[in-house]
């Protein structure tokens, strides 16, 4: 049985530290980031994120995003949603699977190796009838031709980052993908919580400085076409803080 952590309404949380200690309010805006914060950390740690499946297939993410993916793609209703990063398939079965829902859409994910097994159990799914796959670097010139292939004129566009998570090929998916997002659509940059678990066991100390949080801020000061909208990372336990960037214009 799960125990019960009691408390007081002036409960305080304090992380100690070798850089000193970090004392707030439990029951505050800055108390809920820093238990957000932190769940991050120990869940990457134990590896929580690989223990969710879709209509059968894994999928890499955390509750909370699926959820807030959800919201967006059913408030956005993009005829094409693009995703780099296939892996097992399970986000594009997702996707997929929303669409057929909604009665309209199609995913096309993209991933520099679509290994034979993963390719069989998605073309197999039932939700395969929505779904295009590329195979190819997401930033080789070849792979964008294919893709600009199977754009059609007049269909909404929205974007997913989440292959390779170092801060310059990030940015360069960014800068290559922004051009194909509608107005009023996103571009999706995920992992970002990668800049959030380089100190964590498991973690790597390059991440705190090659991370996609790092691309962002970059793109941001060059790009005033999109705004980060944190109505999507609100429930605080994100892989993608900042990761939802909105085109405005």
């Amino acid at each position: 049985m799960l125990k019960n952590y009691e408390t007081e309404t002036k409960s305080k949380l304090i992380l100690k530290n070798e850089n000193g200690n970090s004392e707030v309010d439990l029951y505050s805006e800055e108390g809920l980031e820093m238990l957000s914060n932190l769940w991050v950390k120990v869940a990457a740690e134990f590896k929580l994120m690989y223990e969710l499946t879709w209509l059968g297939r894994p999928i890499i993410q955390f509750g909370d995003d699926m959820i807030m993916l959800q919201q967006l793609i059913w408030e956005v209703k993009p005829d094409i949603f693009i995703e780099t990063g296939i892996a097992h398939g399970g986000s594009l079965i997702y996707t997929a699977s929303l669409f057929e829902l909604m009665g309209n859409g199609k995913v096309i994910g993209i991933d520099v190796e679509i290994r034979a097994h993963n390719r069989t159990a998605i073309e197999e799914h039932a939700m395969y009838k929505r779904i295009e796959m590329i195979e190819g670097s997401s930033v080789d010139v070849l792979t964008i031709e294919k893709l600009e292939k199977l754009l059609e004129d007049g269909k909404t566009i929205t974007v997913m980052l989440d292959s390779n998570h170092s801060k310059d090929h990030v940015l360069k998916e960014m800068q290559l993908y922004s051009k194909y997002v509608s107005k009023g659509g996103y571009l999706i940059v995920q992992d970002g919580a990668q800049a959030w678990v380089s100190d964590t066991p498991r973690g790597k100390a390059e991440w705190k400085e090659d991370n996609p949080l790092a691309a962002i801020e970059i793109f941001l000061k060059d790009n005033d076409n999109f705004v980060v909208d944190h109505k999507y990372t609100r429930m605080g336990i994100t892989q993608s803080p900042c990761g939802y960037l909105q085109r405005v214009k």
